[in-house]
């Protein structure tokens, strides 16, 4: 498909200047960090040099005392304590740090995670009424609860206590808790918003480490859960975030937990294998994601806290079978989808929102049926499914579209929905889809405009092929951990002479540009781009638009492009 190339706005040349005087480095680097709001000595410092030191205090978050000495009550009364968490990534490793770190000081707990067919998403009746049968006195609820007050009030009939620690936007009223953690609710002072919802786990561990005089160490070997959440939710790649992130990126790839790190190793990974946050995005955190979409969520859980090496081994294979099942069910509902959309398209090709349902998809995956409609056809995405005699089912949008605001505006017909600008998730009585479905296409077609529809890339800069070096992208590197607000850079370079273009595997592309003006060349590596490959066989010029990466082979190091699209001259 299609791209429009979007280049960054070239910043502010004194700040560039000064910055490169400052730190000693290339015009082009400074650039890179003056883009990312970097134009101080001390904040190149935050930025290249991470440290745990420049934690924020977890006390300044709003509840966060009441949830520490409420804890600490259930400890000192020996009150039994349930960890509730979401099934995906991001509330699987928020029960297991918190129930791991809480567990060594003490016995009386456990831990729940909904299933996700009976129980849907956030609190639910059903695990409440468990933690009664169970002689549950507090429930500590992890990536999900902001918007339980129903939930929240039940529980305060049957006696028990809630602490919730979630990150998405309230809406409306708290719930009437005994703490609640969110950054986003009003009148909180925390000073950094985007957390993950393990991230606000962690800052609850380590008020608690504060107030009772616990070793930080002892906490951060919990680390390497938070990096895979905050991978896999895609929050914001800066702030605290990033210091996390950095951190537990480096106990990932040191000394990971026995779980993880037999995950690591079904999933192709070994001990000579360094991951980045791109390896957790697309190849760890799924697999933790298909336990909750295809069974149950709680199986993750118990691999990510398993002390037991063959244990945590057998867990993880039945994890990476699940991800095949799961792979194998998406492929099949996948062509089911597109063969719908594209009949709809035949009397319809100017459709701005694909709303999609057939009754018998599984729940589980239907958020995958969004999103590899959106990466088809570029239009946000609804794919419902039928279940317990309602519609049910997740949305993905793109980037110019807000999600969750324009499913507000349709409200009215819906029992439920949340989620994010990107990613949501919606029920609604059978009788109400038609009208959705026309509500829903008629905002999409108010509010998309013809350049929205076509696929943005985003440009960070305009290189030359003799500027990319060995020392240039030393430091390029140690702009990571990549993700959202801290992209890994993108470039271009315009008049290059494709040569010996080769297919690999089917899908991909190798080939050499050339700059005829100097003579250096550089390899380039195009994954799934095949269908350029008739345009670059006769091409005799091309403007590439790339990334910059090591290839390592039998111990050799050399740079190469990782092209991201590709516009051909003849």
């Amino acid at each position: 498909m299609k791209k429009r190339w979007i280049f960054k706005p070239l910043p502010d040349a004194d700040l560039v200047n000064n910055l490169a005087e400052n730190l000693s480095i290339e015009t082009i680097l400074a650039q890179l960090l003056v883009q990312r709001n970097i134009i101080t000595f001390d904040e190149s410092k935050f930025f290249f040099r991470p440290s745990l030191e420049d934690l924020h205090n977890p006390f300044l978050m709003k509840g966060m005392e009441n949830a520490v000495n409420r804890i600490e009550k259930a400890i000192r009364k020996k009150e039994k304590i349930l960890v509730y968490g979401d099934y995906d990534v991001d509330g699987t490793t928020s029960v297991a740090l918190v129930y791991g770190f809480l567990s060594k000081f003490h016995t009386n707990i456990d831990f729940y995670i909904p299933d996700r067919q009976i129980e849907g998403y956030g609190i639910s009746k059903l695990g409440i009424d468990w933690a009664k049968s169970e002689n549950v006195n507090l429930i500590i609820a992890l990536d999900c609860g902001i918007k339980s007050n129903e939930m929240i009030d039940y529980a305060k009939t049957q006696q028990i206590d809630f602490i919730i620690c979630d990150h998405h936007l309230p809406a409306g009223e708290i719930p009437d808790a005994i703490a609640v953690l969110d950054p986003k609710q009003e009148n909180c002072d925390y000073p950094f918003k985007e957390l993950s919802g393990c991230g606000i786990g962690f800052k609850m561990m380590q008020a608690f480490s504060i107030q009772n005089e616990v070793p930080l160490d002892f906490l951060f070997e919990f680390l390497d859960l938070v990096v895979v959440s905050i991978a896999s939710d895609l929050v914001l790649m800066v702030g605290e975030n990033r210091i996390l992130a950095y951190f537990g990126l480096e106990k990932l790839n040191r000394n990971p937990r026995i779980g993880l790190r037999a995950l690591m190793n079904v999933s192709g990974f070994h001990r000579e294998s360094t991951l980045e946050i791109s390896n957790l995005v697309f190849t760890i955190g799924p697999r933790i994601n298909a336990v909750g979409r295809l069974t149950q969520g709680k199986k993750a859980v118990e691999l990510l806290v398993s002390h037991n090496k063959e244990e945590a081994e057998n867990f993880a294979v039945n994890i990476n079978k699940t991800n095949y099942d799961r792979q194998d069910l998406d492929l099949i509902s996948t062509q089911e989808a597109f063969k719908i959309v594209d009949e709809r398209k035949k009397d319809r090709p100017d459709l701005k929102a694909i709303i999609i349902y057939k009754e018998d998809w599984h729940k589980g995956i239907v958020g995958i049926i969004a999103s590899r409609c959106v990466d088809k056809y570029h239009l946000p995405t609804i794919a419902l499914t039928l279940q317990d005699g309602k519609i049910a089912g997740s949305a993905r949008s793109i980037i110019d579209f807000n999600m969750y605001e324009m499913l507000a505006r349709c409200s009215d017909l819906l029992t439920e929905f949340g989620g994010h600008q990107q990613a949501s998730g919606l029920a609604m009585p059978i009788e109400n889809l038609e009208k959705f479905t026309n509500m829903f296409e008629t905002i999409a077609e108010n509010t998309l405009t013809p350049a929205m529809l076509i696929p943005p890339q985003d440009i960070d800069l305009k290189l030359e092929l003799h500027q990319i070096t060995p020392k240039f992208y030393k430091i390029l590197k140690q702009m990571a951990p990549f993700g959202p607000e801290n992209m890994r850079p993108i470039f271009s370079t315009e008049n290059l002479m494709p040569m010996k273009v080769q297919i690999m595997k089917e899908k991909h592309l190798k080939f050499y540009v050339v700059d005829e003006k100097t003579g250096i060349s550089l390899v380039v590596v195009a994954f799934g781009l095949i269908d350029f490959y008739p345009d670059l066989l006769r091409a005799k010029k091309i403007d590439l638009c790339y990334s910059i990466e090591e290839n390592v082979f039998q111990s050799r190091s050399s740079l190469q492009l990782r092209a991201r699209d590709i516009r051909t001259y003849f």
